[in-house]
C-alpha cells in the first residue's frame, strides 16, 4: 500500500527535469546566463551579433509585460564559433558550449525558417534548446510571418522554460464549436479574422470564401485563417505573438477548452497561464513594483582549440577483472580515432598520487596519435586519489595558455576515495568540465558530483566483458564545437559470446552520410578471432588487413579516403575450444561537409530516481535538425547486476511518447534491477523506404497573410517539401547515453504499482448511426504490456466528463479484447436512447484498468458531431463554377485550333 500511495503522489504530476546542460539561472527575477550559440557553419556576420542583441533586449521587455512585471532577462552570452576571426572583444568561455545552449543559431537541413523549441517531455516540463535560422535572424522579411523577433523569442521561451504547447494545430487548422460554428483553432475565441482559400482560374488567383466540406462538417482542405492584423483582445502569444495588442496569455477566464490543439491535449485542458504560474520560476518570483527594466548585458565568448586531458587510475584494483587492459583498450580508441584533429591531448595516470604521462600533444596526423598511444598505461598497483589526478589534469591543460578555462578531463576510476570531496571547490572555480567514467561496483559515489557541477558526462562501465560500454563511453566523449561533421559518428557497436569453432555474423550499412575516416574495430578477450569483413563491391578483408594489439585485444582496420557506401558484412569466428566474447565497433565521420551525418542522442529524463519513481528513455534521431521518422530504435540498459533489459522505443505520441513523428522514440523504464548505477545505449536501424526525414514539431505559426482595413495581404507561401526529397534511405547507428542512479528498490519482486499510461490521443467520428473511436493501446504498467480492460464513458457535456469522470454514461466494451500498448486501437458501437441527428455533439473518455485494478488517469476528451450543410436547388458550388468555366475555356482552345 505504501509504494501505492508514493505512485500515486508522483504521478499526480508530470514527470519533470531541466533543460539538458541549461546553466541558466534566474535571480531576484531576472534570467541569467542565457546561452545562445551560432553554428560554426554559418559566415561570419557582426550582424548577426548585432541582431541578437536586438532580439533579447527586446525580448526582455516584452517578457516582462506577459508575465504581469514578473520576470524579464538580466545578461545573456552569445557563444562566437571559432571558425570566425579573433577579437578582443571576445571571452574564453568556461562551461558554455553549443551542446548545452538554450538556444542555437544554425541553418536548417531542410529549407524553411520555422522558428522552433525541441521539447519532449510532457506538460510544464522544460524543452531542450530553441532553434532559429540566421536568415530569421537577418531577414526583416520574415517579420511580416512572425512578428518581431522579441515576441516570438517570448513565444518560445514559454515552450522551452515553462513547458506550454501551442494554441494553434497546423493538422486541424478548424474544427466544429458546440456551437455548429466552423471555428479556427486558436486562443481566444474573441480573435477576428477571415477563413479564405486560393482559388486560382487560369493565370488568375483570388481569395475566397471556404466551402463546408460536407463529410468533416468543417471548412475544405487548404482553407487558411487569416486574423485581422489588430485586435481587441491582448491574448494569446501562444497562439500568434505577432497580433497587436497580443502582450499576454490566455487564462482560465479566456481559454478555448474546445480548440484541437497540444495545450488542450497535454495539459488536460488548462489555459497555458495556469501552467506557467505552475511553474518554479513563477512560484519563486512576485510581481515586481518598476514598469520597466534594465537592459539585458551581454558577453560574447568564443572557444579555441579543443583541450582534453585523461585522468586514468592505475590503483591495485585496476589489475582486476582484466580492467587495465580494457582500459588501454577504450583509451586507444579514443587517442587513435575519437579525438578530432587540431585538438590538444594530455595523459595524466594516478594511484596513491598523480603522474604526468605526457603533456599536451597537438593532433595534427597519425604519428600524433601514436605517439600519445605509447604513454597508455599497461600497469596497476597503489592506492587511489582521485583529486590528485584531477588537480595535476588541471596543471597539464594550463600548459597551453595558462588557464584551465573551457578545457575538459576525462576522469576514469574504479575505487573509493574519501578525499574525493576536497577538491570540489577547485574543480568548481576551475572552468574546465569534468566527463567521469565510473569503472565496477565500487567505483565513488561522489564521481557523479564532479561531472554534474561542471557541466561534464557521466558514463558507468560495469565488469561483464559481453557489454561494449568501455569502448562506447569514450566514443561519444567529442567535441562540443557544434561542427557535427567533424565528430566520429558511432555507426555499430555490438558484442555476442560465440561458442567454440562458432562465428559472429552481420552486416553494417555505411550511408550516404558518412563513410570518411570510417574504422572497423574487432575485440576479444581470449585469442584473436578470423576475421572476414566484404564491402559493398566484394572485396574481403581478412586479418592481415588489420593492425592488432595483443594487450588491447584488438585489431583495427582503417579506410583510407571515403568507404564504399552500402551493405558491409562481417564474420568473426572464434577458433578456441571454449566460449569467448567478441565484438565490433565501427566509427565513421561525414563525408560531405556539406550534408551533416544522421546523429542519435539518448538519455533520461532525469539521472537519478528512487523507486517506485518511473522513468523515460528517450531517443533525438535526426539530420540537420529534421526529425527522422520511422526507424526501429532498441533501448539496452545494464544495470549493476549485469542482466540487461532490452525495449524498443516508439513515435507513436503515446505513453511516454508526447508528439508523433518528431523523430523523439520514447518509452518507459520500469523493469529495475536493484540500485545502484545504470547504463543506457540505443541501437537504431532503417531499411530502405519509408524511413523520412521530418519537419521539427512545434513551429511557430506560419502567417499566410493578415486583414488589414478589409483587405487581406497575403505572405509568401510556406515552403513545400516533397516526401521522395526526404527519404534517408538504410543506416544504423548505436550511441551511449549517461549513467544513471536508481535507489529504494526493494529486493526480489517488485511489485505491482505502475497503473496504466493515460490515453492521450483518443477520437471518435459519427458514422450512420455508430460511433466509431481511435486510440493508441495502452500498457498495464504505463506503456507496457496488455491492460486487462477499458472504461469507456460517454456525455452530452466535456466539462462533466473533465469534473468527474464516472458520472459519464457508461458504455458496454467488454466485447473488446486490449491489444498490447502501442498498437491501433478502433471499438465502434450504437449509443442507446440517443437520437443522432444534425447537430448531434456526444463526448467520449477512457479509463484503462491493469490486472491489478488499477486505473488509469482518464484520456483526452474525444468529440463525435454531426454537422449536415444545408442547401438548396438554388445553391451552387465553388467546384460546379470552376468545372463549368475550365469547360469554357477548352471549349474555346478547341475551337481556336480548329
Amino acid at each position: 500500500m505504501k509504494f501505492l500511495q508514493i505512485y500515486t503522489l508522483i504521478s499526480t504530476f508530470q514527470l519533470s527535469y531541466s533543460a539538458v546542460g541549461s546553466i541558466v539561472q534566474l535571480i531576484d527575477n531576472g534570467y541569467e546566463d542565457i546561452v545562445i550559440a551560432i553554428n560554426p557553419r554559418i559566415p561570419e556576420n557582426a550582424m548577426v551579433i548585432e541582431k541578437i542583441k536586438d532580439m533579447v533586449t527586446d525580448a526582455s521587455n516584452y517578457m516582462f509585460q506577459a508575465t504581469k512585471q514578473r520576470l524579464f532577462i538580466r545578461s545573456a552570452k552569445i557563444l562566437i564559433p571559432n571558425t570566425w576571426l579573433s577579437s578582443n572583444e571576445y571571452k574564453r568561455p568556461k562551461r558554455e558550449s553549443y551542446d548545452k545552449a538554450d538556444i542555437i543559431i544554425a541553418d536548417p537541413f531542410i529549407l524553411g525558417d520555422f522558428p522552433y523549441t525541441l521539447q519532449y517531455g510532457g506538460c510544464g516540463v522544460e524543452g531542450k534548446y530553441i532553434h532559429l535560422t540566421p536568415n530569421f535572424i537577418l531577414n526583416d522579411k520574415v517579420l511580416e510571418i512572425y512578428g518581431p523577433r522579441g515576441r516570438l523569442f517570448v513565444h518560445e521561451w514559454a515552450h522551452l522554460r515553462w513547458g506550454v504547447f501551442d494554441e494553434y494545430n497546423n493538422d486541424i487548422p478548424f474544427y466544429l464549436s458546440k456551437q455548429g460554428n466552423v471555428e479556427a483553432t486558436r486562443c481566444p475565441l474573441s480573435i477576428d479574422g477571415s477563413s479564405k482559400i486560393e482559388v486560382c482560374l487560369g493565370a488568375k488567383c483570388d481569395k475566397e470564401n471556404c466551402e463546408i466540406d460536407h463529410t468533416t462538417g468543417v471548412y475544405e482542405e487548404g482553407c487558411e485563417f487569416y486574423p485581422n492584423k489588430n485586435q481587441i483582445a491582448p491574448e494569446s502569444i501562444m497562439y500568434n505573438q505577432a497580433l497587436n495588442p497580443v502582450n499576454t496569455f490566455c487564462d482560465e477566464t479566456n481559454h478555448n477548452a474546445e480548440a484541437p490543439n497540444e495545450q488542450n491535449r497535454l495539459c488536460n485542458y488548462q489555459s497555458t497561464w495556469e501552467i506557467i504560474m505552475k511553474s518554479k520560476d513563477m512560484t519563486t518570483s512576485s510581481p515586481v513594483k518598476s514598469t520597466s527594466v534594465v537592459a539585458p548585458v551581454f558577453s560574447l565568448l568564443q572557444h579555441k582549440d579543443r583541450v582534453v586531458t585523461l585522468v586514468l587510475d592505475v590503483s591495485g584494483s585496476m589489475q582486476q577483472h582484466d580492467r587495465i587492459s580494457r582500459m588501454y583498450q577504450a583509451s586507444e580508441v579514443f587517442v587513435m580515432q575519437i579525438v578530432e584533429p587540431g585538438s590538444y591531448v594530455g595523459i595524466v595516470v594516478f594511484s596513491n598520487d598523480a603522474t604526468v604521462k605526457t603533456k599536451l600533444v597537438k593532433i595534427v596526423d597519425t604519428f600524433d596519435r601514436e605517439k600519445l598511444k605509447l604513454h597508455l598505461p599497461k600497469v596497476a598497483s597503489g592506492g587511489t586519489n582521485i583529486c590528485a589526478g584531477v588537480r595535476m589534469g588541471f596543471q597539464v591543460n594550463k600548459l597551453l595558455d595558462g588557464s584551465t578555462h573551457g578545457t575538459e578531463i576525462v576522469l576514469l576510476t574504479d575505487g573509493e576515495d574519501t578525499g574525493i570531496t576536497t577538491c570540489q571547490t577547485e574543480v568548481i572555480d576551475s572552468g574546465a568540465t569534468i566527463h567521469t567514467i565510473a569503472l565496477g561496483l565500487n567505483a565513488d559515489k561522489g564521481l557523479e558530483q564532479l561531472s554534474s557541477k561542471t557541466g561534464g558526462l557521466n558514463y558507468y562501465v560495469s565488469d561483464y566483458v559481453d557489454a561494449n560500454s568501455f569502448i562506447d563511453s569514450f566514443s561519444k566523449i567529442t567535441s562540443s564545437s557544434g561542427d557535427i561533421t567533424e565528430k566520429s559518428i558511432q555507426i555499430e557497436s555490438t558484442t555476442a559470446t560465440i561458442s567454440p569453432f562458432q562465428c559472429m555474423t552481420g552486416k553494417v550499412t555505411i550511408d550516404n552520410s558518412v563513410g570518411n575516416e570510417t574504422f572497423f574495430l574487432v575485440t576479444w578477450n581470449t585469442e584473436i578471432p578470423t576475421i572476414k569483413l566484404t564491402d559493398p563491391n566484394g572485396k574481403v578483408y581478412a586479418n592481415d588487413q588489420f593492425v592488432s594489439d595483443p594487450f588491447s585485444k584488438s585489431a583495427r582496420l582503417t579506410l583510407p579516403g571515403t568507404a564504399e557506401k552500402g551493405q558491409w558484412d562481417y564474420s568473426l569466428c572464434n577458433n578456441e575450444v571454449a566460449d569467448q566474447v567478441l565484438g565490433l565497433t565501427v566509427n565513421s565521420r561525414a563525408s560531405d561537409p556539406n550534408v551533416p551525418p544522421i546523429v542519435v542522442q539518448t538519455f533520461m529524463n532525469a539521472d537519478t530516481s528512487s523507486f517506485p519513481s518511473p522513468m523515460i528513455v528517450y531517443a533525438v534521431v535526426t539530420q540537420g535538425f529534421s526529425p527522422v521518422l520511422g526507424v526501429k530504435v532498441t533501448a539496452i540498459i545494464e544495470p549493476q547486476s549485469g542482466k540487461i533489459r532490452t525495449m524498443q522505443l516508439l513515435d507513436n505520441g503515446s505513453g511516454a511518447d508526447i508528439l508523433k513523428n518528431d523523430g523523439i522514440y520514447s518509452k518507459y523504464f520500469t523493469d529495475f534491477s536493484g540500485n545502484g548505477r545504470y547504463n543506457l545505449k540505443v541501437r537504431v536501424e532503417s531499411q530502405g523506404q519509408g524511413r523520412n526525414l521530418g519537419l521539427p514539431k512545434n513551429q511557430a505559426i506560419y502567417l499566410p497573410g493578415f486583414v488589414e482595413n478589409g483587405t487581406i495581404v497575403s505572405n509568401p507561401p510556406r515552403p513545400k517539401i516533397t516526401i521522395d526529397d526526404l527519404n534517408v534511405g538504410s543506416f544504423t547507428r548505436t550511441a551511449s547515453g549517461e549513467a544513471f542512479i536508481v535507489s529504494n528498490v526493494p529486493s526480489g519482486s517488485l511489485p505491482d504499482v505502475f497503473k496504466p499510461a493515460k490515453v492521450t490521443d483518443l477520437s471518435a467520428i459519427i458514422q450512420a448511426q455508430q460511433i466509431v473511436l481511435f486510440w493508441t493501446a495502452t500498457g498495464d504498467d504505463l506503456d507496457q504490456g496488455n491492460v486487462s480492460m477499458y472504461d469507456l464513458r460517454m456525455s452530452f457535456s466535456r466539462q462533466e466528463l473533465l469534473d468527474d469522470f464516472e458520472s459519464g454514461t457508461a458504455i458496454n466494451i467488454s466485447s473488446l479484447t486490449p491489444l498490447p500498448a502501442g498498437s491501433s486501437e478502433q471499438f465502434s458501437f450504437t449509443p442507446q436512447n440517443v437520437t443522432i441527428k444534425n447537430g448531434t455533439f456526444l463526448y467520449f473518455a477512457l479509463v484503462a484498468k491493469d490486472k491489478v485494478n488499477q486505473k488509469s488517469d482518464p484520456s483526452n476528451v474525444a468529440t463525435a458531431s454531426l454537422f449536415i450543410a444545408k442547401s438548396s436547388a438554388n445553391d451552387v458550388s465553388r467546384s460546379h463554377i470552376t468545372l463549368f468555366w475550365t469547360i469554357v475555356v477548352a471549349f474555346k482552345i478547341a475551337v481556336t485550333v480548329l
